[in-house]
């Protein structure tokens, strides 16, 4: 996390939005992975804006992702599957290699239901 705040803090000193961009996800990820989800959420969607400010379809798609697995983590089922779609949208328009991880991931939990 320190390494991540750093590399933020630099990204925004040279003013490196889509670094910005990155290592506010990379931050996210690292929170997620120690369980606290709610603020790797406030990060994703620092992420997320900057991403679509700039224009990064890939980072966008990215982020929705990273949110849904936030939300499913979080127990809130219909929110993450609203993200994977919008996120899927964006993953097939760019021909993304993660785009059919993402299918399995609405189709499995929509068998679920």
């Amino acid at each position: 996390i320190e390494h991540y705040e750093q590399a933020l803090a630099i990204a925004r000193e040279i003013g490196d939005r889509r670094g910005e961009g990155i290592h506010l996800g990379n931050l996210g990820n690292a929170w997620a992975d120690l369980g606290e989800v709610r603020k790797a959420i406030d990060y994703y969607e620092q992420a997320l804006a900057i991403a679509r400010e700039i224009g990064d379809r890939r980072g966008e798609g990215n982020r929705l992702v990273n949110m849904g697995l936030a939300y499913w983590e979080l127990g809130d089922l219909e929110r993450a599957r609203r993200l994977w779609r919008r996120a899927l949208e964006i993953l097939e328009a760019i021909e993304d290699p993660y785009a059919p991880t993402v299918r399995r991931w609405l189709d499995e939990t929509e068998q679920r239901d």
